[in-house]
């Protein structure tokens, strides 16, 4: 069996670091394709949401706050909100349920939402929330969901991870941060699991005509993440990072990560839909095609330089890691 270390080779797409989510679809028709993008509402999400709609697909936006998820995309053909809340089991499992009660096939799956808190946060159940929501919540509903997405006869699960998963490995002896908590460590986590969980998937159901890819859509940081009032980093981390110029605008620099984004959703509806994947999963990808591996360990001295990649850690690909995260996932939403 190929590794999926073995696949890490860009193919040769065709895009670049430039092209935005427009370009990666231009020319495929997506009629009567059925996706679900959860926290397709905002940010790179809307941006993704936006794109597959325009390409005639019919976009299921999932969204706590389903009033203001049907605000962001009023408008916007072929799209409809449903609530979840991936922090509530009951509400991952009453999605489901109701997707499947549909009869509709899943032809697409997006798993996009995800958390940053500065300070540890754990939800009813104990469990730390950025692992719980980007991870957790998502490994829930796509195993509610496998029935549609068998139904579909090809589907895709992509899961929207990042370049700060070679911030951190699995810490298996403590995923919640009981103790130590660092919130960069705990995005880093959570996003490690996202590419793992994709491999895995990948693995478990290719068979079934479900293929799994994760990904590093680009910074954008015109959409950098909230959570409630708390951005993802104030005004100075910003500046320091070369993200926004002194006046605040935002630095677009597509070779350096820094994206619109539109150009970050090119990556994620790329995973979503290209025919350039056909018959390839497992795999992560960055600037619309496969990304190839750094074995390099990120180090702060890296940070301070801006010496770092979002390529491919080897940590993040580790088989047998992915199994065990897997049964870890199945062990915690037994409870």
């Amino acid at each position: 069996m190929t590794s999926i270390l073995e696949l890490q080779r860009p193919l040769g797409s065709g895009f670049t670091a430039f092209s935005t989510a427009e370009e990666v679809l231009a020319g495929l028709d997506l009629t009567g394709r059925n996706v679900l993008v959860t926290g397709g509402h905002r940010g790179l999400g809307l941006a993704s949401t936006e794109a597959l709609s325009r390409a005639g697909a019919l976009v299921t936006v999932a969204a706590r706050d389903t009033g203001a998820a049907a605000r962001a995309v009023a408008g916007l053909d072929g799209v409809r909100v449903e609530q979840l809340d991936l922090l509530d089991p009951r509400s991952v499992d009453a999605l489901a349920a109701r997707w499947t009660r549909s009869g509709r096939p899943l032809h697409v799956l997006i798993n996009n939402a995800t958390v940053f808190h500065r300070e540890r946060v754990v939800d009813a159940r104990g469990y730390e929330t950025t692992f719980a929501v980007a991870f957790l919540g998502h490994f829930q509903l796509t195993l509610g969901l496998l029935p549609a997405l068998r139904a579909a006869h090809g589907a895709r699960v992509v899961n929207v991870a990042s370049g700060s998963h070679r911030l951190s490995d699995i810490r298996w002896d403590d995923p919640h941060f009981a103790r130590g908590y660092d919130s960069d460590l705990a995005y880093g986590q959570s996003k490690t699991a996202l590419v793992l969980f994709a491999g895995e998937l990948d693995r478990r159901w290719a068979a079934d005509g479900i293929r799994g890819y994760s990904l590093h859509p680009g910074i954008s940081v015109i959409t950098s993440l909230r959570k409630g009032s708390e951005a993802l980093h104030d005004l100075t981390q910003l500046r320091a990072m070369g993200l926004i110029g002194e006046g605040g605008e935002p630095v677009i620099d597509p070779e350096r990560e820094k994206k619109t984004p539109e150009q970050a959703a090119a990556t994620i509806v790329f995973a979503a839909a290209s025919p350039v994947l056909d018959g390839v999963g497992g795999v992560y990808l960055k600037n619309a095609d496969i990304a190839p591996v750094d074995a390099r360990p990120l180090t702060a001295e890296m940070l301070a330089v801006g010496d770092v990649t979002s390529d491919l850690a080897p940590h993040a690909a580790d088989p047998a890691s992915a199994r065990r995260l897997w049964d870890l996932g199945e062990r915690l939403l037994a409870g």
